[in-house]
């Protein structure tokens, strides 16, 4: 919610989604959004893809308010999803992925916060068969439909959830393939990066990338 006020201060209206089983879309028998990423594989998918059909849907009802210079935000496993919605929606100009990764499934068998996912798995899959039952979620199989967007990719130093190594491997992708990218890179770990002082550049690195890539779609300018 703070980030979207400073998304208002700055002349951009925001549009706030809660993913699937977060927030007031959670059963009542949860006490997490567990059934978002967990060690059923297929329920995942369906719920990823849920969400992304959500934004999707999001996007058109703000092009049908007016809207014609729309960009997406997401952090986390929202960046991931953010992605995904880029790839599938050709209304979305600009992403600001915030906390990123090429592979679902290397975030959640080394992430420090799917720990648990993990071990439900040990002994029941391998890991590469779970890169590939996930590759439909995977962001580094859609970077070829990003070439006309502007992507700005962040990620932490010392992130424990999201491995800097995969980090690092995204924005190699991004660079070898030539698609159109910025990237920042916060001292600080998955979880601090929305406590004081991180937060506050974390925020204006994504409000000062969104507002001059939509003011760039706006005036046809294209990298």
């Amino acid at each position: 919610m703070g980030l979207c006020r400073l998304l208002a201060w700055n002349g951009l209206s925001a549009l706030r989604l809660s993913l699937p089983y977060h927030d007031q879309r959670m059963p009542p028998e949860l006490h997490r959004a567990d059934y978002i990423v967990s060690a059923n594989v297929a329920r995942t998918l369906q719920v990823c893809r849920q969400a992304v059909l959500d934004a999707r849907r999001a996007v058109a009802w703000l092009a049908s308010q007016g809207y014609d210079r729309i960009g997406i935000l997401g952090t986390s496993l929202g960046s991931c999803l953010a992605l995904l919605t880029t790839a599938h929606e050709p209304l979305i100009q600009v992403e600001a992925l915030n906390h990123i990764s090429p592979d679902f499934a290397d975030v959640v068998w080394r992430g420090l916060s799917t720990r648990h996912v993990r071990e439900s798995m040990d002994g029941h899959i391998e890991l590469d068969l779970l890169r590939t039952l996930w590759q439909p979620i995977s962001p580094r199989w859609y970077l070829d439909r990003l070439r006309d967007r502007q992507t700005l990719l962040v990620y932490a130093r010392y992130d424990l959830t999201f491995p800097v190594d995969l980090s690092e491997e995204l924005v190699k992708a991004f660079r070898d393939q030539h698609i159109p990218h910025e990237v920042a890179v916060l001292r600080c770990g998955h979880y601090s990066t929305g406590k004081a002082p991180f937060k506050f550049v974390d925020g204006w690195l994504l409000t000062r990338f969104l507002k001059k890539a939509l003011l760039d779609q706006g005036l046809g300018i294209r990298d």
